[in-house]
């Protein structure tokens, strides 16, 4: 089978197993999304939109977030890990979307890169779901999921496992089929634990490369 073919047939696979797969992280606008996927770094979603509830208590909107000093948003987001250069990039990016961009978040790609502490993976998950265009979320299940399944062969740099991706991806399908595949990397093809591939819905097509 073709990496195509498999994309496809895995794409479709997923869709059954998860149909309701979405972000984990909790936001009703942009930038909060923003600043949660720069929390997220080596850190659970679920403290994630913990600690966020806090920070938006205090700081609600874009411009009293960046007008806060960085001493006070890194006391809250601290609990997250890597506080001090967390809360210098929130601060930072708040205050260049409120400079440059009116406070709102850019629903360009390349705008976003600009963006203090926004790399690929954030620009894409941005661009997927805030503003539904095609986007490809290669994170740390997605680049290892990809390899096992045999979507990609060895590759774990994430920009190159991207460009991959986008070659057999259907540009409509990609942040739904990253989604899925943070929660099957969560639930069945986990990290930390061998793979459960018995009740795996790959398990026929999957390369099985462990």
């Amino acid at each position: 089978m073709k990496k195509k073919e498999l994309a496809l047939a895995v794409i479709e696979r997923l869709k059954k197993e998860y149909p309701d797969a979405e972000c984990s992280l909790d936001y009703d606008e942009a930038w909060k999304l923003l600043v949660s996927v720069r929390l997220a770094a080596q850190c659970t979603d679920a403290r994630v939109n913990i600690v966020v509830e806090k920070l938006y208590e205090r700081y609600p909107d874009v411009a009293s977030l960046a007008a806060a000093p960085v001493e006070e948003i890194e006391k809250i987001v601290h609990p997250c890990g890597l506080g001090n250069s967390k809360a210098r990039d929130i601060s930072a990016c708040m205050k260049m979307l409120q400079e440059e961009h009116d406070g709102r978040v850019p629903d360009d790609f390349d705008a976003l890169l600009k963006l203090p502490g926004v790399g690929r993976k954030s620009a894409n998950l941005i661009m997927g779901d805030v503003f539904g265009k095609p986007a490809i979320v290669t994170d740390t299940h997605c680049i290892r999921l990809c390899n096992r399944i045999g979507l990609v062969d060895g590759v774990k740099e994430p920009k190159k496992v991207e460009m991959a991706l986008w070659k057999i991806i259907p540009p409509e399908e990609g942040s739904d089929f990253c989604h899925r595949l943070v929660w099957h990397g969560r639930e069945v093809c986990t990290a930390r634990t061998r793979p459960y591939c018995d009740k795996c819905c790959l398990q026929d097509l999957c390369a099985k490369k462990l």
